[in-house]
C-alpha cells in the first residue's frame, strides 16, 4: 500500500497536494475506493480515496499500530557530485537518517552558492520520496549548506568525525552503546578528505575521531555504511 504524507487534515478528510494527487491518479492508476496510506502528525492512517477530481481527498478507515522507532542521527556529508550525494540521501534516507546536513569544506569539488535553494528543495524532493517508500513516519530534513564553523555549534551525545587518520579507533567500538535516545552527528569528508586544519578544529571542538576500517570507501558509501552499522546494532 502506497504511503504518502500531509500536512493539514480538515473535516475528518485528507486532502493531498496537486504533486502526490497526480502520483496516484496518473502514475499509480488509482481509483476511487483504493486504499492508501497516510502520515500525519507522526501517525499513520489507512485511507480510502472518496474523490480524485483536481486533489485527491481520502476519507479514514482505521489507525495503524506501530512501534517502529528511528534512532536520531544527522550526516554532515561534504558536498560531492549531484548523482552521489542524490543516491547517498535516497539510501540513507531509506535506513532511517534524521538530517542531512550539505557540508562546504575546503576540498569541496563543488560549488552551489547560487542555486542553493533550488538544491534543497530538490533533495528534500529525493528525501520525501524515499521517506515514503520506506515506510516512515517522518520525513528526513535537509539543512541548508554549513561550514565547519557552523557544525561546531552543535551539541550531540555523540560527535564523529570519520577519518583516514585516525587507525585505532573504529565506528563499532564507538557505537556499541548507543541508544534510540541518544543523537548522532557523524561528519563525512569530501572525495580528497579534510584538510589538516579542518580536521585539527573539529577534534578541538570535541570531535571524536573514528575509522571505517581497512577499507577506503567513497564519499557517498560512507554515509550508508554508517547507517547500515547504527541499525544492525539497534536491531530489535
Amino acid at each position: 500500500m502506497q504511503r504518502y504524507f500531509v500536512e493539514s487534515i480538515k473535516d475528518d478528510l485528507f486532502i493531498l497536494n496537486k504533486e502526490d494527487s497526480y502520483h496516484i491518479v496518473k502514475v499509480m492508476r488509482a481509483k476511487i475506493k483504493d486504499k492508501i496510506e497516510i502520515v500525519y502528525q507522526k501517525e499513520c492512517f489507512v485511507c480510502e480515496i472518496i474523490n480524485t477530481d483536481n486533489l485527491v481527498k481520502t476519507k479514514i478507515l482505521e489507525k495503524k499500530k506501530s512501534d517502529f522507532l528511528l534512532p536520531n542521527v544527522t550526516v554532515a556529508q561534504s558536498l560531492i557530485r549531484e548523482q552521489k550525494i542524490d543516491y547517498m540521501i535516497q539510501k540513507t534516507v531509506e535506513l532511517g537518517i534524521t538530517t542531512i546536513i550539505p557540508l562546504k569544506t575546503v576540498r569541496s569539488i563543488i560549488n552551489i552558492d547560487k542555486k542553493e535553494t533550488e538544491k534543497i528543495t530538490r533533495w528534500q524532493k529525493i528525501a520525501k520520496e524515499a521517506s515514503e517508500q520506506s515506510k516512515r513516519l517522518e520525513i528526513a530534513k535537509i539543512e541548508k549548506i554549513h561550514t565547519i564553523n557552523d557544525l561546531i555549534q552543535k551539541n550531540y551525545d555523540y560527535k564523529i568525525l570519520l577519518t583516514v587518520n585516525e587507525t585505532s579507533n573504529n565506528i563499532k567500538r564507538i557505537l556499541s552503546n548507543i541508544t534510540i535516545n541518544d543523537k548522532i552527528l557523524v561528519v563525512v569528508g569530501p572525495e580528497g578528505g579534510f584538510t589538516k586544519e579542518e580536521e585539527k578544529t573539529l577534534l578541538d571542538y570535541g570531535f571524536i575521531g573514528a575509522t571505517l576500517g581497512n577499507l577506503v570507501l567513497r564519499s557517498e558509501t560512507v554515509a550508508i555504511t554508517i547507517m547500515s552499522i547504527i541499525n544492525y546494532i539497534l536491531m530489535r
